[in-house]
C-alpha cells in the first residue's frame, strides 16, 4: 500500500453522508467485481446509519456557522466535530465531549454552547416527534374535557 497524498483533514459526518451519497449517484461506478461488492455493503450501511442521525439535516452553511460561532473558544478541531456531529442536547454530554470541560469552560460557557448547539444545528427528526409527542402530552394534560 502506498501513501499517494499525505495531507489530511477531518471531515464531519455531514460531509462524509454528502461524499458517499454523490459516489452513489455516480454512473457507470458500480461494477459488480469482489472488491466493489464489499465497497458497496460497506457505503451502504454507512449511509443507512448516518442517515438515523442529526447530520442529515445538516448544510455547509450549518457547519460553518457553528464553527465560526465558535472559533474564539479553545476547543480542539475533534471536539468541535464531535459537538457537530452528535448534537448534544444536555450539559452533561458536553462536557464529556470536551477534554477537562471543567477548566476549558465556564458554566455559562457551556450553557452559551448548549444554546448555540440547539440554535444552529438541527435536530433529528426523532427529536422533534418527542417534542410533538410531549407537546400533546402537555395540551391532553391541560384539557381534560
Amino acid at each position: 500500500m502506498e501513501v499517494k497524498d499525505a495531507n489530511f483533514a477531518l471531515l464531519c459526518k455531514y460531509e462524509v453522508f454528502q461524499l458517499l451519497t454523490d459516489q452513489k449517484e455516480q454512473p457507470g461506478k458500480n461494477k459488480h467485481s469482489s472488491g466493489q461488492q464489499n465497497l458497496n455493503t460497506i457505503t451502504y450501511e454507512t449511509l443507512k446509519y448516518i442517515s438515523k442521525t442529526p447530520c442529515r439535516h445538516q448544510s455547509p452553511e450549518i457547519v460553518r456557522e457553528f464553527l465560526t460561532a465558535w472559533k474564539s473558544h479553545k476547543l480542539t478541531k475533534a471536539e468541535k466535530f464531535q459537538l457537530v456531529n452528535h448534537r448534544p442536547p444536555t450539559a452533561v454530554e458536553i462536557q464529556l465531549m470536551v477534554e477537562e470541560s471543567e477548566e476549558q469552560l465556564t458554566e455559562e460557557q457551556v450553557e452559551a454552547l448548549l444554546l448555540t448547539v440547539t440554535s444552529i444545528l438541527p435536530a433529528g427528526p426523532e427529536a422533534q416527534e418527542k417534542k410533538a409527542h410531549s407537546n400533546e402530552v402537555a395540551v391532553e394534560e391541560e384539557d381534560p374535557a
